[in-house]
């Protein structure tokens, strides 16, 4: 009996480089074993270029093209999801469009799949294209998480990953936040695990969707979710802002007991702009939290469906959304 390979592929504005994305990548799924047949699942995330036409345009030429079609942008974490809820695979593989994963590894993927392995994590190792600012802050990042979490996170773990079956319906069930790091969930779940190492390629084309400053928010969102450390600052600073002020008050005693009474304004200035500014970093944190807690609990849907194409009813899909198979559906349905 043949298995099913399911390709998630998060589609945000790439249309000059998705011909040639899908060329490559159908090229290195028809080398697959003969056990193996494969789906190739886009997921337009709210796209303001021609992705979208596109995507339906190939969903047309070949019936093994699935599309699930957002009703807006909600980011990159939230497509990734999304394939994942529509995948029928008994393996499923996660990759950008813009063939920085390279789509000749997925034989070795499926591969590690034959070999009974159930979460691969691919480990970049280079990536030129990135440069400087963001190799170093992403080895930082991995440093420092790996710090602070009690999950240990490998570096350089990229949203180019693989799970199969098991492993998928797990993220479906159980890791629904809306606040998420969905490689570091991938890392976290266990079952056999094993890694692959790839160098990643030249955008074919476009740019990087993440900004700097979207990088630091969500590096930051990435720490709370999987650190309660930031938390207990408070009590860390407050020791320390203790400590502080009992050698200033030693100091104070020593310095009237020598030349009498100081007039001691520099140092409440001082202490105070210490004290001043722990406390509003520990404020901050709090904040970062209950922002956390108040996105879960208002419960909004992590993406919206606007249409489907070439996703049968009796699809895993189904238990999700409604869908339309036409070219202009008007379904929609939160998840």
């Amino acid at each position: 009996m043949s298995k099913l390979l399911s390709v998630v592929v998060s589609v945000y504005n790439e249309e000059p480089g998705l011909r040639e994305f899908y060329s490559e990548t159908t090229a290195a799924l028809r080398g697959l074993p003969a056990s193996w047949d494969y789906e190739l699942l886009f997921v337009n995330d709210g796209s303001g270029d021609g992705s979208g036409c596109l995507l339906r345009e190939l969903a047309k030429e070949d019936k093994r093209v699935r599309l699930v079609d957002f009703s807006r942008n909600f980011g990159h974490e939230a497509a990734m999801i999304a394939g994942i809820d529509y995948a029928n695979g008994d393996g499923i593989v996660c990759m950008d469009a813009d063939l920085q994963h390279p789509p000749g590894l997925l034989p070795e993927i499926v591969e590690k799949f034959e070999e009974g392995c159930q979460v691969i994590s691919m480990v970049r190792l280079k990536n030129k294209s990135a440069g400087l600012i963001k190799n170093v802050t992403s080895s930082a990042f991995y440093k420092l998480i790996n710090r602070l979490s009690d999950v240990k996170f490998e570096p350089n773990a990229s949203d180019f990953f693989a799970v199969d079956s098991q492993a998928a319906e797990v993220l479906r069930k159980n890791y629904r936040e809306k606040v998420r790091f969905l490689r570091g969930y991938v890392q976290s779940i266990g079952f056999e695990k094993t890694t692959l190492a790839y160098e990643a390629r030249p955008r074919v084309a476009g740019e990087s969707k993440y900004s700097l400053r979207k990088l630091f928010r969500f590096s930051v969102n990435t720490l709370l979710c999987f650190s309660d450390l930031p938390l207990k600052l408070g009590i860390y600073s407050g020791a320390v802002t203790a400590l502080f002020g009992v050698l200033m008050m030693l100091y104070t005693i020593h310095t009237w007991a020598k030349y009498g009474a100081p007039s001691g304004y520099a140092t409440i200035v001082v202490l105070i702009s210490f004290m001043f500014a722990v406390l509003f970093v520990i404020v901050g944190i709090i904040g970062e939290y209950i922002a956390i807690l108040f996105a879960e609990l208002k419960d909004r849907p992590v993406y919206i469906v606007k249409d489907t194409m070439n996703v049968r009813n009796e699809d895993r899909a189904a238990k999700f959304v409604r869908k339309s198979d036409s070219d202009c559906g008007n379904s929609a349905a939160g998840v």
